[in-house]
């Protein structure tokens, strides 16, 4: 296989390179043997059971190849038999059918096997003729259970609405009656859906509840006397600022610590590795350290063992392995990136008032706060013109770091040379402050925003980042009224990760959020970035969780978009299936994920390989926090 590699940046290293065949870019493959997880040998039997007729086409295939073709006839026969006149299958298991063909013709396709360097055909072809001797690499569960979901339904045993046998065509009660009749049991059906999601919200608290408020006041007091401060320090945006913890010695005093977390923050601060928390955000926190609820909240700011030894290793040479997205490619000046005609970024402040450990720009990011976070007068100046030339641009937004936190003389100055430019229609404004510093929106500054907000000539709205119900309290809320009453939007950007994946909990977010006045914009796939493994959820549940969690609410409150960020070019809209398909299952579980562009029908940009999470892995970890795996057994066939 021919592979021209190309780096990222001039300084990447030669482990750390996207690779480009003829047709597609991808991320550095990671196969050797000593990266799979668990090797077990024995489940293979499952995957027979699941279909023999299967195992018995290749253990009658000499040659590899001659699976292939007996596979694709077979497969061809299970798509025809679905469209037979004489079939008892529900339409529905049918669907399934056609999609689980069509996702075991991609993997089974010989030019996705030379793309990702790797045949599952061949591995399952050794196991069916007991040649496990002549596999390279342990195969693990997450492997053979891929297998046993598609071998099931490609015959429409998929168990998805029936655990006996195969669910056949049949027609629900109230659509055979008619009128009050049929409406009325409708009814009944519908609010046996509402029950389970009331039932299913509930276990996830927000902060508007009277007794989290309670426990979180005494939190405040707690903070306020080590810091020898009062409720009108409290209220100041500044004060917080000043007094960001950034130690694990503080942090310890004001709440309960786990061992491997009072070590991550110690390594953090050692390696200047970014770590702080406004004393607003710690209020949220429990003082216990069991993450029974505030999980999320912990997860933002406290970096696992995992993330402090990477960030650690690559201490000198964070700029160029961890810039996941490419962003090195997408400067056309400093400050800046574009990916999209329309729409630019402008990065002036480098620094957030606390750093989120799944930060995109982790790799930029010198500290909390840091001195040295604001770009130059002349670099700003720089960029303002270049926005003054770039006329095709007609949205910007103003991100970085957090822009929030920037004085009011320095935003009001930036957002005035934008506003004089009058090709810009639209500046947004990304900043988290309505999360981890609410008291930010000042009279002062919400002046300041109302001022360059002029309908039908210019928006100025704001996109935030509420990750979890446990985040929504009434002082976000406030910060979120005021900006509303000036006829300004507020958006929400939230990132899909395992402390937010639960059934229902990004919905619960969702409607929360709607309840404040924040509109749901983007729910992002967490980005593959090594560092933050711990973190990612497979692309199947976020697919998932729009269909069976999120749409069961009204659609006001379900006005995100699943969103997966291709790296260099931009986002793919996830609910668009045309623009992804699965190409392979690796040996440790993982999908691989052809991503197309943005640019799919408008331009010929190559497509991207994407290696996503094991779903074995990711159910052993819902296990390990109580989750019942029953309730995702439909994953597996979210493609």
């Amino acid at each position: 296989m021919n592979h021209k590699k190309v780096e990222v940046t001039p300084k990447y290293s030669s482990t750390e390179v996207y690779e480009i065949t003829d047709d597609v870019f991808l991320d550095k493959i990671p196969l050797r043997a000593d990266e799979i997880d668990v090797a077990l040998d024995q489940e293979t039997q499952k995957l027979w059971d699941a279909n023999p007729e299967i195992l018995k086409i290749l253990q009658e295939s000499e040659f590899l190849d001659d699976a292939r073709e007996s596979l694709y006839e077979y497969l061809n026969i299970c798509e025809k038999e679905v469209f037979a006149s004489e079939s008892e299958l529900h339409p529905l298991e049918k669907s399934n059918i056609r999609e689980c063909v069509r996702i075991f013709r991609s993997i089974i396709g010989p030019i996705n096997e030379k793309r990702t360097q790797f045949s599952a055909l061949d591995v399952l072809w050794r196991l069916a003729r007991g040649e496990k001797d002549k596999i390279n690499f342990e195969i693990s569960t997450g492997f053979i259970l891929e297998f046993v979901h598609l071998f099931r339904g490609v015959i429409g045993e998929s168990g998805i609405y029936t655990t006996d046998g195969k669910i056949k065509k049949w027609v629900p009660g109230f659509l055979r009656k008619e009128g009050r009749e049929a409406a009325m049991e409708r009814s009944k059906i519908l609010d046996e859906f509402a029950k389970m999601v009331d039932d299913a919200i509930g276990r996830y608290p927000t902060g508007l509840e009277e007794g989290v408020i309670e426990r979180r006041r005494e939190n405040k007091n707690r903070i306020l006397r080590y810091f020898r401060a009062d409720e009108e320090q409290w209220q100041n945006y500044q004060w917080h600022i000043r007094n960001v913890i950034r130690d694990e010695e503080t942090l310890s005093q004001l709440i309960e610590l786990t061992p491997d977390e009072k070590e991550a923050v110690k390594i953090a601060i050692q390696n200047k590795i970014p770590f702080g928390i406004t004393p607003y955000y710690l209020s949220l926190m429990d003082y216990e350290s069991s993450r029974k609820f505030d999980h999320a909240v912990r997860a933002q700011v406290i970096p696992p063992m995992n993330y402090v030894r990477i960030m650690k290793k690559h201490r000198d040479d964070r700029a160029e392995a961890m810039d996941f997205m490419g962003e090195h490619d997408t400067s056309p000046a400093d400050l800046i990136t574009r990916r999209y005609p329309k729409i630019a970024i402008f990065k002036p402040y480098d620094t957030c008032a606390q750093i989120c450990v799944y930060c995109q720009r982790n790799w930029e990011i010198e500290e909390v706060l840091s001195p040295s976070a604001l770009a130059s007068e002349e670099q700003i100046e720089e960029a303002i013109e270049w926005f003054k030339e770039n006329v095709r641009i007609s949205d910007l937004l103003i991100t970085g770091g957090d822009p929030g936190i920037l004085s009011d003389v320095l935003l009001d100055r930036l957002l005035g040379k934008i506003s004089a430019m009058d090709h810009i229609k639209r500046i947004r404004i990304g900043t988290r402050t309505p999360v981890v510093l609410p008291f930010r929106f000042t009279d002062d500054f919400i002046e300041i925003l109302g001022k360059y907000h002029a309908p039908g000539k210019r928006e100025v709205c704001i996109v935030t980042h509420f990750e979890h119900p446990y985040e929504v309290t009434p002082e976000a809320m406030e910060a979120v009224v005021k900006v509303k009453k000036l006829g300004i939007a507020v958006y929400n950007q939230a990132v899909f990760t395992v402390e937010n994946s639960r059934r229902f909990e990004s919905a619960a977010l969702r409607e929360y959020l709607r309840l404040i006045g924040v509109d749901p914009y983007y729910n992002f796939n967490a980005k593959g970035k090594t560092e933050t493994k711990n973190y990612r959820v497979p692309i199947a549940r976020i697919l998932q969780e729009r269909k069976e969690e999120a749409r069961l609410f009204p659609g006001i409150s379900r006005t995100d978009e699943p969103i997966f960020n291709v790296p260099r070019l931009g986002k793919n809209h996830l609910r668009a299936w045309q623009d992804h398909r699965v190409v392979m299952v690796m040996p440790d579980g993982r999908r691989v994920y052809e991503f197309h562009p943005w640019e799919k029908n408008l331009a010929p940009i190559p497509p991207y390989n994407h290696y996503d999470v094991p779903i074995y892995d990711y159910l052993k970890e819902l296990k390990r926090r109580g989750e019942n795996i029953d309730d995702y057994k439909t994953i597996w066939y979210y493609y």
